[in-house]
């Protein structure tokens, strides 16, 4: 049976249909999923897509997360349901303490918009786990405030528990801290990341095929389930 995974559509979300897209080049079936539903519709995971999210302007995500849709994914990330945030979906898992630290302000104080260059510093999770470790790819960023931000132990917790999933190579776009890119949780299953693979999954429209590979690898991880 194909592996259903929900993408949710917040007001302001405008790479949703990009992240549905990916799922379905990568052999899954995306189920969309609004923000005010109150059922995750029997999804076997759940990516966040990027976008200016509804309440952008008190600050990424803070209101986001209060959307009810966001009580069932809180529920079923602490029971193991693997989650992908992009972007501001990163940013919403940082308000639900989904994840630890915060995304703030470039230190440019300039939106960035450009291909990127990464290398993948964590496959044990279920979303990455189709890379080598150390593996460096190519995909698009595009953010304002993209910047990775936690204090110093919860840095080093990070680092020593290898939660750190993608690190930024030859430029730090946005300031983040320690060049992070992405983090997961302590169990794995929630991933965050700033960059967009799935803005690189199909020649025609990517600088690579370099994200393609988060979407292959929560598919191969729920077949073997």
């Amino acid at each position: 049976m194909m592996a259903r995974i929900g993408v949710v559509t917040f007001p302001g979300s405008l790479d949703d249909r990009d992240a549905a897209r990916a799922i379905t080049v990568a052999g899954g079936e995306p189920v969309p999923l609004w923000h005010k539903d109150r059922s995750l519709a029997g999804v076997d995971a759940v990516v966040l897509p990027g976008g200016f999210s509804y309440g952008d302007y008190l600050r990424c995500g803070a209101i986001a997360r209060f959307a009810p849709v966001m009580e069932m994914i809180i529920d079923g990330a602490q029971g193991g349901l693997p989650v992908l945030g992009i972007c501001n979906g990163f940013q919403i898992l940082c308000e639900t303490h989904l994840l630890p630290g915060a995304l703030t302000r470039n230190d440019s104080l300039h939106f960035v918009c450009r291909d990127q260059r990464l290398r993948i510093d964590s496959t044990s999770t279920p979303w990455t786990s189709d890379y080598a470790l150390g593996q460096e790819i190519v995909v698009p960023l595009k953010n304002g405030e993209g910047g990775y931000v936690a204090d110093e132990r919860t840095l080093d917790e990070l680092e020593a528990e290898g939660r750190v999933v993608a690190r930024y190579l030859e430029v730090n776009p946005n300031g983040s801290r320690r060049d992070i890119a992405g983090i997961s949780n302590a169990a794995g299953n929630v991933v965050g990341l700033m960059p967009h693979p799935e803005h690189a999954v199909e020649p025609l429209t990517g600088p690579s095929t370099d994200g393609l590979a988060f979407f292959t690898s929560i598919l191969t991880r729920l077949a073997r389930a």
